[in-house]
């Protein structure tokens, strides 16, 4: 059964990816297999505390990055989230910069997405329970603004917003597409942030992406990514990463605020009761059980 969270108490949920995999600062923490009806998550998820907050943090590749963006199960990833009684998902991501002023080693606060990716699970509804979420502001700006101020105060330098194109991967980009996504109003470019941000939502999970902008990407000229210069700047970084993640939940607020998002799912359910499919229904009683119960 999943956890019932309490709404007045922060519980967040962090997903680390390239470059993220060490929390040693996480309090008392106990590393816990969580299963998922949407298949096994990406690992174990590691549960403790950080400045009195309670955290749940999963690796988004798995240990030692075993998983290419493709193979990513952000289904059973958020829903083990949810699982565990996260309120909130603050997400840690490489990108590259598609902006001459978003400098690697800066990080960026994301606001938007354009998606380019391609035979991935993009929702927990379908065929027996449909449902439609809005989109329109894929991230939480209260949570954003925080992780901003988190980064900022750690010593990043932290742009505060951006547009995140989601490619495909696992390779690179061409330099023409570089350059097309740069003339579409892209500012910085990743392979794992969709369909995890609509996942996100759907379970009615605040979310912010803070990503650790590592290079160029290829539109340039001469210059290209490459995956030992992305090892390079993430490892100069990890440390700042960690102390991002320390720093924003020191600043969290005693008691949380409803949002918005809690309640994504109001409206969102099209299918009549009679007709909805009770496997599918059983399957999300930890995303949608607030409104299928």
């Amino acid at each position: 059964m999943p956890a019932k969270p309490d709404p007045a108490r922060w519980c967040l949920g962090v997903i680390g990816g390239s470059g993220l995999y060490d929390l040693s600062l996480i309090e008392d923490a106990q590393e816990i297999a969580v299963s998922s009806a949407f298949g096994a998550p990406s690992g174990p998820v590691t549960i403790g505390t950080i400045a009195g907050v309670r955290c749940v943090f999963l690796p988004r590749h798995g240990a030692g990055h075993r998983l290419p963006p493709e193979a990513i199960p952000h289904r059973a990833n958020i829903d083990v989230l949810k699982r565990c009684g996260v309120t909130d998902v603050v997400a840690i991501s490489a990108i590259g910069s598609l902006r001459e002023d978003f400098a690697p080693g800066s990080f960026v606060a994301v606001d938007q997405f354009i998606d380019r990716t391609h035979g991935r699970a993009q929702s927990f509804f379908g065929s027996g329970l449909v449902a439609h979420v809005s989109m329109a502001d894929p991230t939480c700006p209260r949570l954003s603004a925080l992780a901003a101020e988190a980064a900022r105060d750690a010593g990043a330098t932290v742009h505060g917003g951006g547009c995140y194109l989601a490619m495909q991967g696992p390779q690179f980009s061409t330099r023409a597409e570089s350059r097309m996504y740069r003339q579409w109003g892209a500012d910085v470019i990743g392979m794992t942030a969709l369909p995890e941000a609509r996942l996100a939502r759907e379970a009615e999970l605040p979310y912010a992406l803070l990503g650790m902008v590592t290079d160029y990407d290829s539109w340039r000229e001469g210059d290209h990514v490459e995956v030992a210069q992305v090892l390079q700047v993430m490892a100069a970084n990890a440390a700042l990463a960690r102390a991002t993640v320390a720093r924003l939940a020191a600043m969290l607020p005693a008691s949380r605020d409803p949002s918005p998002i809690d309640r994504a799912l109001d409206g969102a359910i099209m299918t009549a009761p009679a007709q909805r499919d009770l496997q599918a229904v059983a399957m999300l009683d930890a995303v949608a059980g607030r409104v299928l119960r």
